[in-house]
């Protein structure tokens, strides 16, 4: 998906850069080599964009311009469908376990704005600092998550979790993630991460965690799950 756009964007003066959030780098380089990206393609072991741009689901994007500066906030970034979410939309959950197919019946309800996203990025490429998308300053630090005490310590406690899952610890990092759970519940990738490694499939219930994907979207709706872009 990125890789299409940023053929059609890059001519223009654009550059994508994607960032996959994974402690293992293992778990996404796999992905990274099947789109033959061309453009900078990163690994996030540690979740610091989180920490810098305040990324809280995937997909997330900011824009920063020639100069370096941030001119639109994070936000649900979609520049095209998303062939995953498209998946569930056609299949037959009749043949499928009701667990299941009553989970994917709420992802379903998951709503996106790619030609949204995609119109908005090409007015910036066109228009510039002059693209009625640009934030200024003030827009952007008023559309970005405050970052208090609570999220600045849910960041350390997964940074720590991450450090010792990788140094071979896994059980000593679940207690951090849980807190950084506690801490940030609208942080989708520190969840997402962590529950991925007890159910690689369905990230559900397990002891580990208090909560999983399903009930942790049902709770919000999962029409919220990605907020609504606001041009």
């Amino acid at each position: 998906m990125w890789q299409e756009q940023r053929a059609k964007w890059h001519p223009e003066g654009l550059e994508v850069v994607t960032v996959a959030l994974d402690v293992e780098p293992a778990d996404a380089r796999p992905f990274i080599e099947k789109a033959h990206a061309e453009h900078p393609s990163l690994i996030d072991a540690a979740h610091v964009t989180d920490e810098l741009f305040g990324f809280v689901n995937v997909p997330n994007g900011v824009w920063i311009d020639e100069a370096g500066m941030i001119v639109r906030a994070a936000e649900p970034a979609q520049p095209g469908r998303n062939p995953f979410l498209d998946s569930f939309r056609t299949m037959d959950l009749d043949s499928m376990p009701p667990d299941i197919a009553e989970m994917l019946r709420e992802a379903r309800k998951i709503h996106i704005d790619p030609d949204l996203y995609s119109t908005m990025v090409e007015d910036w490429i066109a228009l510039g600092s002059q693209s009625r998308f640009v934030q200024t300053p003030e827009e952007v630090v008023a559309r970005s998550d405050v970052r208090d005490d609570a999220r600045a310590r849910a960041a350390a406690e997964f940074e720590l979790g991450q450090w010792l899952h990788r140094s071979g610890s896994h059980a000593s990092a679940i207690p951090h993630w849980r807190e950084a759970h506690r801490l940030y519940p609208e942080n989708w990738t520190y969840k997402r991460q962590a529950w991925n490694f007890e159910d690689p499939i369905r990230q559900g219930r397990t002891d580990a965690y208090d909560g999983c994907w399903f009930d942790d979207v049902k709770k919000i709706g999962a029409e919220n799950y990605y907020p609504e872009i606001v041009p």
